[in-house]
């Protein structure tokens, strides 16, 4: 079993775990720059973090075929650090940011993900097409006639080539074709050299030089939990993507840890802190990724590109870039949802398009999907909620009123088994409450109960509670209820 593992994650196809892994290299570029940009450090910081994060993540994370790098939701978080204090406090952030996640997977609290429904993980995966694509606009409007037929050019040959020959991964063709386009005509053209300082060296491995006193630990402690809590996120999400696109389990808590790990490291050697990147990531898996391999590759050739081969990168040019990014939002988005936006229950729906439109205006996935985790929790209690019925059985000649109550008791719908037993009705009778079919969940249901008792009990009218299961009547007891034995 271990071995046959080790064989799928490192042997099978190397061919093309290499080619899906150098056309996700090719789509993290544009990405990387432009987040470290956002973070405010220059590119060669972002880079640096995305060679060494998906070189450590492919034998440390738990997704095979997913791809890490620097990403665009922590660097969103870094900025703020980066403007007040500067680049080693970033980089002691990110190394305690991974310490974070490192625990947070040894606690193995990735099970956390559990609690989020599948609208909210349509939502995010929606939200990051979108914002992928939006993150192409400023090279796209405004640009000359020679852009734009750049650009329609490499979508061309992204959608035609595998007509002709699916050996080699279209997005590497349209880069090739491109690049020699614009060399052999000599074209005026946008190039990567032009989207920042490229790295001219290896990354050297360094301790972040910062005092290490309290007061530097008060400084980074709180964008570093922000960090490891806003990667985690992201990380989870782009997980439970590929394991719904290649129906393969994941494991939640070893990416944890594995994540942390490759964020130290990436600190230790300059870079920034990163995460799971869903659009590279679909484009890896689209292309024939299906095991740590092409994580490895995407890391490894990143360095090469941007280190010995950085002459000829310098020369690719941005529409190429630019092409790849819009066939891999095109490719994130599920084109499906709009169609069963109307057709699914009211509640998913509005989850859904509440995380598109929050993760979309405020470029926030995290607050996106905390905000749809939060309404699917709101939605579901209301439903459950809802589910309680009380049924009454009026028996003059025994001088009996049973309430047969079913459903859940609980928080929400605690008010509503209050109001469901009326004084007046009693006057005169005996009271079964009957809760065999019920479940007290809490303290406000006992509470409720309690409530119910004592009002008749204030108005002279006897009354029974019968049926409570096991777990209720534990829970009446471990809380030191003033329900007695007899009337459980």
């Amino acid at each position: 079993m271990y071995f046959s593992s080790i064989r799928r994650d490192w042997s099978a196809n190397p061919m093309r775990e290499m080619l899906a892994g150098a056309v996700a290299t090719f789509a993290l570029i544009p990405e990387v720059i432009a987040f470290s940009f956002v973070a405010g450090v220059d590119p060669q910081v972002g880079l640096f973090a995305s060679f060494v994060i998906g070189i450590v993540i492919a034998f440390t994370g738990g997704r095979p075929a997913m791809i890490s790098a620097a990403a665009g939701s922590v660097a969103l978080v870094a900025a703020p650090l980066v403007h007040a204090h500067g680049l080693p406090y970033l980089l002691a952030a990110g190394l305690l940011a991974g310490i974070f996640q490192i625990l947070f997977g040894l606690l193995r609290l990735g099970v956390l993900m559990r609690f989020v429904s599948k609208s909210v993980r349509t939502g995010f995966v929606n939200a990051l097409a979108i914002l992928i694509f939006a993150a192409q606009l400023p090279h796209i409007v405004g640009g000359d006639w020679i852009s734009y037929a750049m650009l329609a050019a490499g979508l061309a040959v992204i959608y035609l080539a595998p007509k002709i020959t699916t050996a080699i991964p279209s997005p590497l063709i349209c880069i090739l074709v491109l690049t020699a386009a614009s060399i052999g005509l000599q074209l005026s053209v946008l190039t990567v050299a032009d989207l920042g300082k490229l790295p001219d060296s290896l990354p050297v491995f360094g301790w972040p030089t910062v005092p290490f006193t309290l007061e530097t630990l008060q400084v980074i402690a709180a964008p570093a939990l922000a960090i490891a809590m806003v990667g985690l996120l992201e990380s989870m999400m782009t997980a439970s993507v590929v394991d719904d696109l290649t129906d393969t389990p994941s494991s939640k808590n070893r990416e944890c840890t594995g994540l942390g790990i490759a964020n130290a490291a990436a600190s230790l050697f300059g870079g920034i802190a990163g995460c799971g990147m869903i659009g590279q990531t679909v484009s890896n898996v689209k292309y024939g990724g299906r095991g740590r391999l092409s994580t490895l590759f995407a890391g490894a050739f990143l360095l090469v590109l941007m280190v010995l081969l950085k002459s000829w990168v310098s020369q690719v040019p941005v529409a190429a870039l630019v092409a790849i990014m819009v066939m891999v939002s095109i490719d994130t988005f599920d084109w499906s949802s709009i169609r069963t936006v109307l057709v699914h229950p009211k509640m998913s729906s509005v989850v859904m398009v509440a995380t598109v439109l929050v993760t979309v205006f405020t470029a926030n996935l995290a607050l996106g999907v905390t905000v749809g985790v939060l309404l699917s929790g709101v939605f579901f209690t209301f439903k459950v909620a809802r589910l309680l019925r009380i049924d009454i059985d009026r028996n003059e000649a025994a001088v009996q009123l049973t309430y047969r109550v079913s459903g859940q008791i609980f928080f929400a719908s605690a008010d509503v088994f209050v109001e469901a037993f009326d004084i007046q009705d009693a006057a005169g009778l005996n009271v079964w409450i009957d809760v065999s079919e019920a479940h007290f969940w809490d303290i406000t249901a006992v509470a409720a109960l309690e409530k119910v008792v004592h009002r008749f009990k204030a108005h002279g009218i006897a009354v029974e509670v019968l049926g409570l299961n096991r777990a209720s009547s534990t829970l009446i007891q471990s809380i030191d209820s003033p329900i007695t034995p007899q009337e459980v």
